[in-house]
């Protein structure tokens, strides 16, 4: 049988990867399906570097497809994208290990909402929510532990994402995700797996 997709929707910051890891289910990092900085199709921001909030920056096709090899086959190979790099640095095996969900998680994950609809692949679609202000600082630490760029422009950056950061959530909900702070999220992926018999 075919496992399905608990999506993990939401601004950048509010823990959805944090989530992800506490359920103990197989995870993909669909931040990981960002295109190369080098793409001149990539779109830029007011700083002038990538705009890595843009969906367009990001390659959902090519998500969903690997996706939808997992769920079916069991085992699909991710890639490892680094912010840092600006591009893929290297892919890992993913395996659903039997089990009838696997989590994915990202700030684009609204926009693959109806294409795993349509393959009957979709358990849930979740926007994970915070205050703007607990996500800015969420973010802002992150981003500095992870040396994603320089402070100074982390910070910026940080200012446009939390004054954009509820245009993100109604984009989440207009996709059909359900808003939930991350304790909901938890117990509403604990009641998915009870009603999969796992």
């Amino acid at each position: 049988m075919s496992a399905r997709v608990v999506l993990l929707a939401g601004p950048s910051g509010t823990g959805k990867s944090h989530q992800a890891e506490l359920t103990g289910l197989p995870v993909v990092r669909l931040d990981d399906f960002y295109r190369d900085g080098d793409d001149e199709a990539m779109p830029r921001s007011p700083l002038g570097i990538v705009d890595w909030d843009d969906p367009a920056s990001w390659d959902g096709e090519r998500a969903v497809a690997a996706l939808e090899t997992l769920c079916t086959t069991g085992s699909a190979d991710m890639p490892i994208y680094e912010i840092s790099a600006d591009g893929t640095v290297g892919h890992r095996p993913v395996s659903t290990e039997g089990s009838p969900l696997v989590i994915a998680e990202g700030i684009f994950a609204d926009q693959i909402v109806s294409a795993l609809k349509d393959r009957g692949l979709l358990a849930a679609a979740i926007c994970v929510r915070h205050h703007r202000l607990v996500t800015f600082a969420r973010r802002f630490q992150r981003d500095l532990r992870e040396h994603r760029k320089p402070p100074f422009t982390l910070l910026r950056r940080g200012f446009l994402l939390l004054r954009d950061d509820p245009r993100v959530v109604r984009r989440c909900l207009d996709a059909g995700c359900e808003p939930l702070h991350p304790k909901a999220a938890r117990r509403r992926i604990t009641q998915l797996l009870q009603a999969a018999g796992h």
